[in-house]
């Protein structure tokens, strides 16, 4: 197990490393920077004085080595929108993403994994194709617009739900639905096909021999040893929830991290990009190793080693 941690950790060190060095030439690859993130309007002058004060005359090996510098202390420089460190924007909105990420997969978690369980105990059954045609639907419409029509039906037309924004459970209800319709869909489809594999297994004929009630069976046997692949399917997509979000948070005006990240993009806010695109490769990557680390726990082999 000390091998297997050793392992991932180094791994995700490294994956961080490239990140930084893809978040640095994100900018520099474009164009020249200053050009890029002044007025349209400014004057060469202004520019000229614009690069000097950022630090984009100097050589590339002396640009990277003080933003390597500054990235370890989490500080991307200050946002030129709105004037303030970069990466405190992101810890500000962080908040209010987490809570829209964890909304989105509870829904899709307490929906799909129950879906899938009746879809593989009742096989080739009206439940199997309801289940499966849900799970379909959910991973073939766009979340874009499936949040668009929920404003449409339940803001606009019956009056029921927030149109936008964050105050309370009912501005949370519809964007979370919109944001975890595509992993309830596929959560559905990987539940069924694990737990029509593990249902065959001798050890859930022989808890059903015991006396064991359907759902002691199901969920206590079948599914813990059905975990494994669903855990990793959890976990990656958490880890894109809260890096990812954008359109569902453009959307419905949540004020996230996501929607922040738009805002740096249109205002070409080249500063906050950079720290954006950082916080959510570092999210996944951190998610990605939680995975791991609950995968090793999981299966018994891999504790071995």
């Amino acid at each position: 197990m000390t091998a297997y941690l050793l392992g991932r950790l180094g791994q995700s060190v490294l994956a961080v490393g490239c990140v930084l060095i893809l978040v640095f030439f994100m900018v520099r690859l474009t164009g020249d920077p200053a050009v890029l993130m002044v007025s349209r309007d400014a004057t060469a002058a202004e520019v000229d004085a614009f690069r000097t004060a950022m630090g984009f005359d100097r050589p590339w090996a002396v640009q990277f080595a003080e933003f390597l510098g500054r990235a370890v202390r989490g500080d991307f420089g200050r946002s030129l929108q709105y004037q303030s460190s970069a990466w405190g924007l992101i810890v500000e909105r962080l908040p209010a993403t987490l809570e829209l990420a964890v909304a989105g997969l509870l829904f899709a978690v307490l929906v799909g994994v129950p879906l899938g369980i009746l879809a593989a105990t009742r096989p080739n059954s009206v439940w199997d194709a309801l289940a499966q045609g849900v799970s379909l639907l959910a991973q073939a419409l766009p979340a874009y617009w499936v949040g668009l029509v929920l404003i449409i039906v339940l803001s606009v037309k019956l009056g029921l739900l927030p149109v936008a924004g964050r105050s309370g459970f009912a501005s949370l209800v519809m964007p979370m639905v919109t944001l975890g319709l595509g992993v309830l869909g596929r959560l559905t489809q990987l539940t069924r096909a694990v737990m029509l594999d593990v249902l065959h297994q001798d050890y859930v004929r022989t808890a059903h021999s015991k006396g064991l009630g359907p759902g002691a069976v199901h969920y206590r046997h079948a599914l813990g040893n059905a975990a494994i692949p669903l855990v990793t399917l959890i976990g990656v997509n958490f880890g894109y929830m809260l890096g990812g979000a954008v359109l569902i948070e453009s959307v419905f005006s949540w004020p996230g991290v996501g929607r922040l990240a738009a805002q740096a993009i249109f205002q070409r806010d080249f500063p906050l990009v950079q720290a954006v695109a950082f916080f959510a490769s570092l999210v996944v990557v951190t998610v990605n190793l939680a995975t791991d680390l609950a995968y090793g726990l999981l299966n018994p082999a891999v504790r071995r080693q």
